[in-house]
């Protein structure tokens, strides 16, 4: 399980995505994918931050409240946190390279796609 936000950016990182980036928005570490926040910690709890429509948000939480949770300052956005401890590697690198995908603009990811393929 992954317990922390090294834990998690090597998780990331290991992906070996192109359009990766390191930054530190609002003075905290995180990593973004074609220009977009991607992976990051929570500075509001020990948890990390993945994406998630309202609906797919309620369904992780309803189905497992111990490992997701909602903290009040992402309840306005399409975003779930998963706690420190409970971070399924493989889920995350599931959800990660989902996330990467769709934040690349869809003419470059044919490409990539293509390249990748060939």
């Amino acid at each position: 399980m992954i317990a922390d936000w090294p834990g998690l950016k090597a998780v990331a990182l290991a992906l070996d995505l192109p359009q990766v980036t390191l930054a530190t928005p609002w003075g905290h570490e995180a990593l973004k994918a074609h220009g977009r926040m991607w992976c990051w910690w929570s500075p509001y709890a020990d948890a990390a931050v993945f994406r998630a429509d309202p609906d797919e948000r309620e369904m992780l939480m309803a189905a497992d409240p111990e490992t997701f949770f909602l903290h009040p300052h992402y309840a306005p956005h399409a975003l779930v946190l998963v706690r420190a401890g409970r971070i399924d590697p493989g889920w995350a690198r599931a959800r990660l390279v989902r996330d990467w995908r769709a934040a690349a603009p869809k003419r470059w990811l044919k490409d990539w796609d293509q390249a990748q393929t060939g």
